[in-house]
């Protein structure tokens, strides 16, 4: 996620900020990663990487980033034309700074609630590749490791596969309403 959200923050900000052919070169390269399915993108990397945590994990951040390079391009395309930003480029203040310390600091609120959700989501992505057999490789635990070993055992251990799925129900369940939460907490719109 960590990938992702530096990936996806830059390219939107970018985007964004800069518009015209940066905007169209780097959002024609979101709609490429776009257009592939992303389980059968990260199943073709793996298939030519030997399947192992920290390929899983680069492989997850950086075909996830897309949605909140869209997201982080919408924010800083309102936000550009905001006051504090036309006086920061009066000012003559570089781009980068302008970016950085102007800009970013705004973005922050809806990056960590698309960051949370993000986790949800690659838990979910990990475990199906290690239920695959494509993901992390025993003895390294995974919640898709020990569903994978417990389906030969359902008509007699059931709870072998009950637990470790319920753990990552309840998980992702809760990272996408402490998501929800966050966004309720920080978005203005909300504040009554």
């Amino acid at each position: 996620v960590l990938i992702s959200v530096v990936l996806g923050t830059v390219v939107g900000l970018a985007a964004g900020y800069f518009g015209g052919w940066v905007d169209g070169v780097l959002m024609r390269a979101v709609d490429i990663v776009l257009c592939f399915p992303t389980i059968f993108l990260i199943l073709m990397v793996i298939a030519f990487l030997e399947p192992s945590l920290t390929n899983v994990m680069a492989v997850i951040g950086f075909t996830s980033w897309p949605g909140l390079a869209r997201l982080v391009r919408g924010e800083t395309l309102s936000l550009r034309e905001r006051d504090f930003i036309w006086a920061a480029r009066g000012l003559g203040l570089s781009a980068p700074r302008i970016l950085f310390v102007h800009l970013l600091p705004h973005l922050v609120a809806p990056v960590l609630v698309s960051a949370t959700l993000g986790v949800g989501g690659a838990i979910l992505t990990e475990s199906a590749l290690s239920f695959l057999g494509l993901g992390v490789q025993p003895p390294t635990a995974s919640w898709g490791n020990v569903l994978a070993n417990g389906k030969d055992y359902l008509h007699v251990a059931w709870w072998l596969s009950l637990f470790p799925g319920a753990a990552i129900l309840v998980t992702v369940l809760s990272l996408n309403m402490l998501g929800e939460g966050l966004r309720d907490m920080l978005d203005p719109r909300e504040r009554s």
